[in-house]
């Protein structure tokens, strides 16, 4: 082959998936080199998004950061606000609240984590606090205060991190514009049929209803739950995790926003699901994720706007699917992303992140028109990783709950877990400590937060922590606890600091 430099990317599917691809890669490969590429996105105006990805996790920063953008402008541009975390209601028991907040509970103490040290005081010290007091970003969040992490020694001004809530579709609207500036063509039409090369199955191009035809070298399949390239011509298969996860139905409604305006998302667990709350400057955005075999969707809608903390802006929208994912989601010449890829309800906000890691881990294997085969391998067997280790992460929310008030969950405590989550859970309640499948994925204080926040309590602890004099530990959380509370309040509100550094415009 004389030249196996690939020459053109064809992107089908828009929406915030196929945006999310095209604009790294034509900040890469679409500008006048040697190594130029042609990138076309093919997107259809009949076919919408399903835009439920409008909160994410901390690694969406250093994306924008890698496309140069601004912080600031990017959030007036898609109505966004600051996330701290997750506040969870009614998940494991009614009546109950926990945070799972961005960040660690503390700096280590003599090499063992924070909250081991907090195991054992709680065994020694009466009326101990909870261990989310030293929580930074949980503290934060109750408080309703934000500005970003200083720099500097590590301190309690330092000691979380931050994601965002957006519009998903203002945020594809403003990819868009940055890759169509950086040399990024759009072509808009409905793609009827897809062309495979005869003598090896690879996609030689799409075929348009108008009679177009857009060929390429490589396909990056967009187009959502129709997986019209992977599934569709290249047959990869579906594994369906609807045992482990049953939810399988969604309505979504924005309402008019409330102030104060809260820096985290709010998941509140109902009778055959949870209903998601995420503030934004215009609107507030809101949907109610269930389980079809537990409660019919006009009363899934009713809980739905019952649920609402102002007044609704639009009727309710029905979502479907089935959780899960493609068994390769890079074969031959199409690499999927975004729900042609998989689907894991959007219970920690991942769905964009498995967007942007895919579109990381294709340019970090980008092929050449070869199509090396352990590229793809290699590709997949991460992706596999990542998806399987958020699939425990999200059904341990479910598994671990004290809640027998309906068929939901009680189906959730007796049902059957994957021998890792398994694993994962017995490990911590017997020893107080925690097995990480994916050293890239959420970390251990993330774990912790779920496990002890869902009333998870270990049996023992980590027996290096007995060495350290038990009053200096106790001062020392002391200390921490008061330079906590005093730095957040120091801070703004998070309304105020909007209004002051990233106030979006009024919207038409």
């Amino acid at each position: 082959m004389s030249n196996p430099f690939i020459r053109k990317i064809v992107i089908v599917g828009g929406g915030t998936a196929g945006w999310m691809a095209a604009a790294p890669l034509a900040q890469r490969f679409a500008a006048a080199g040697p190594d130029r590429c042609e990138i076309v996105l093919v997107e259809s105006p009949d076919i919408g998004s399903i835009g439920v990805g409008e909160a994410t996790l901390p690694p969406i920063r250093a994306y924008n950061r890698t496309l140069g953008l601004d912080g600031a402008d990017f959030v007036k541009r898609t109505q966004g606000s600051f996330k701290l975390g997750i506040e969870f209601r009614d998940w494991g028991r009614v009546g109950h609240r926990f945070f799972h907040g961005f960040g660690d509970f503390g700096p280590p103490i003599e090499n063992r984590a924070p909250w081991q040290h907090w195991l054992r005081l709680q065994r020694e010290v009466d009326r101990l606090p909870g261990y989310e007091d030293w929580s930074t970003s949980t503290v934060m969040a109750k408080a309703n205060r934000f500005t970003p992490p200083e720099g500097g020694a590590p301190s309690a001004a330092n000691a979380y991190s931050f994601a965002y809530h957006f519009d998903a579709g203002l945020y594809a609207a403003y990819l868009r514009e940055y890759a169509l500036q950086r040399g990024a063509q759009r072509i808009e039409g409905l793609i009827v049929d897809v062309e495979l090369r005869p003598e090896d199955g690879f996609v030689a191009a799409v075929r348009l209803a108008d009679g177009r035809r857009v060929d390429g070298d490589l396909f990056i399949d967009c187009s959502g739950f129709r997986a019209l390239l992977i599934g569709g011509a290249m047959l990869s298969p579906y594994e369906d995790w609807s045992a482990l996860l049953p939810c399988n139905s969604a309505q979504a409604v924005p309402s008019e926003r409330v102030d104060p305006l809260t820096p985290y998302t709010t998941s509140t667990a109902k009778a055959a699901g949870w209903q998601w709350r995420i503030p934004l400057q215009h609107r507030t955005g809101n949907g109610h994720v269930y389980c079809s075999g537990f409660i019919s969707d006009d009363e899934a809608a009713s809980t739905l706007l019952a649920g609402l903390d102002s007044q609704a802006l639009d009727t309710p929208r029905q979502l479907r699917f089935t959780t899960g994912r493609r068994k390769q989601g890079w074969v031959k010449n199409v690499v999927a992303l975004g729900l042609a890829s998989g689907f894991l309800e959007p219970l920690e906000s991942t769905s964009i992140q498995f967007i942007m890691d895919g579109v990381g881990r294709l340019i970090q294997f980008f092929p050449d028109k070869r199509f090396k085969p352990h590229l793809a391998a290699e590709f997949n067997r991460l992706m596999a990783v990542q998806y399987e280790s958020v699939r425990d992460f999200i059904a341990l929310h479910y598994k671990l709950t004290e809640r027998r008030d309906s068929e939901l969950w009680r189906y959730c405590a007796a049902m059957p877990i994957p021998d890792t989550l398994a694993h994962q859970i017995e490990l911590f309640r017997s020893t107080g400590r925690v097995a990480i499948y994916d050293p890239e994925g959420f970390a251990e204080p993330s774990w912790v937060s779920l496990l002890l926040g869902l009333g998870l309590q270990p049996e023992s602890y980590d027996p290096f922590v007995d060495h350290i004099d038990a009053q200096a530990l106790l001062q020392h959380f002391v200390r921490l606890r008061q330079a906590i509370h005093q730095t957040v309040g120091g801070m703004p509100d998070h309304g105020d600091y909007i209004a002051r550094h990233a106030k979006a415009p009024a919207l038409a």
